[in-house]
């Protein structure tokens, strides 16, 4: 298999290169080698996914950081943890329980210095995916690859060797807290702290399962079906309920949360639901009028540009932007015309435009004609 290059190279960009910059020049590209483009160039549509593939990476802040770090095996899926940083569920994966905080000070005055540790929720998996502006638009499926906290499947998440179980803390009997005392200059003082024996369960495992090693759980590779709703933006979620870590002591499992990024379209811009294009046309086109394509989401839609088009002129195609979110509205398609000016031209071609403007007064030309109104009367105080 050939040896991917650098998606620094491939972009054209510095390693040091902003977000708008690594944009701009991924919207260049990506116009430049797209495959409508290209109809006859087989190359022009592998540069144009590897150009995607770039821009997918060093889009994406925590892909760019790895891919920084460690370069293409960073990217892979069984390096490292992946997702954000370890998901969404505590600082850094620690969980904190405010009851053993408050018993630490206040011998148990946070309401849970008598009580075992009850059930807990599992912590949430964070991923991101990145999908075409047309798949946003018009929604898809995509398939995930993660790795999933689970119920170990040898003791059911018991955390025992089968044929065993665990069995009552002796040393907190069960309740999963210890009280202490302590001499200090005020007298002595009564703490309650988590049992440091079977720490805050209220049992111990004395026979551990083998495959897990007593924790009860185990790290498992999953992959699943995520469906994009038509009309997701940028930086917005869908959550899978019950898709994330297992629970502690029978509570209920975390959320799969997945991050949606849009890569760039070479010709439209979004803002919310309404998208955005300039459609180049030429000086005889707009000033006779004509027939041209408008390129909308579905295709080609045919427009018929009025007599004495000026450049800069916006024109709205209703419903042809995106849909809403769980709605059959869509937004609309506006176009900005662009009259483009001929250059190389020739001595015949240049001669005919000096006979053109010649034969041209100012019912031809009202706006020149309004601006030299304005001059003389500036002149005139």
């Amino acid at each position: 298999m050939a040896q991917k290059r650098d998606y620094y190279e491939v972009l054209g960009v510095d390693k040091s290169a902003d977000a708008d910059t690594i944009k701009k020049s991924f919207r260049k590209l990506a116009k430049k080698y797209h495959p409508d483009m290209n109809p006859d160039d087989k190359s022009a549509e592998e540069k144009f996914k590897e150009v995607n593939e770039a821009y997918e990476v060093l889009s994406d802040p925590e892909k760019k950081k790895l891919y920084d770090q460690y370069g293409h095996d960073g990217l892979d899926p069984n390096f490292g943890a992946g997702g954000f940083g370890g998901g969404f569920g505590g600082f850094g994966g620690m969980d904190f329980d405010m009851g053993d905080i408050f018993s630490s000070f206040f011998g148990g005055g946070g309401g849970g210095g008598s009580r075992r540790r009850g059930p807990s929720r599992g912590s949430d998996i964070g991923l991101r995916v990145m999908i075409s502006f047309e798949e946003a638009a018009f929604g898809c499926k995509k398939e995930v690859s993660y790795t999933r906290v689970d119920k170990c499947p040898e003791c059911e998440g018991s955390g025992a060797k089968n044929g065993s179980h665990p069995e009552t803390c002796d040393k907190c009997g069960g309740s999963g807290q210890v009280r202490v005392q302590q001499r200090t200059p005020l007298g002595i003082m009564q703490t309650t702290r988590t049992c440091d024996k079977c720490g805050g369960k209220g049992t111990v495992i004395k026979d551990p399962c083998s495959k897990c090693g007593g924790t009860g759980t185990q790290r498992k590779n999953k992959k699943g079906d995520v469906t994009i709703p038509a009309g997701i933006d940028d930086g917005q979620r869908v959550a899978l309920r019950g898709q994330g870590n297992v629970g502690q002591n029978g509570g209920p499992a975390g959320d799969l949360i997945v991050e949606v990024g849009i890569r760039p379209h070479p010709i439209f811009e979004r803002d919310g639901y309404n998208i955005y294009c300039e459609v180049p046309v030429s000086f005889t086109e707009a000033a006779l009028g004509a027939e041209i394509k408008i390129p909308t989401l579905e295709g080609d839609y045919t427009y018929k540009l009025p007599e004495g088009t000026q450049t800069g002129t916006t024109v709205t195609l209703r419903g042809k932007g995106i849909q809403y979110i769980n709605s059959k509205t869509r937004g609309d398609l506006l176009f900005t015309v662009v009259i483009e000016v001929p250059k190389n031209l020739s001595e015949t071609q240049k001669k005919l435009l000096r006979e053109f403007d010649q034969s041209c007064d100012d019912r031809n030309l009202s706006k020149k004609a309004t601006f030299k109104e304005k001059i003389k009367n500036i002149f005139k105080k």
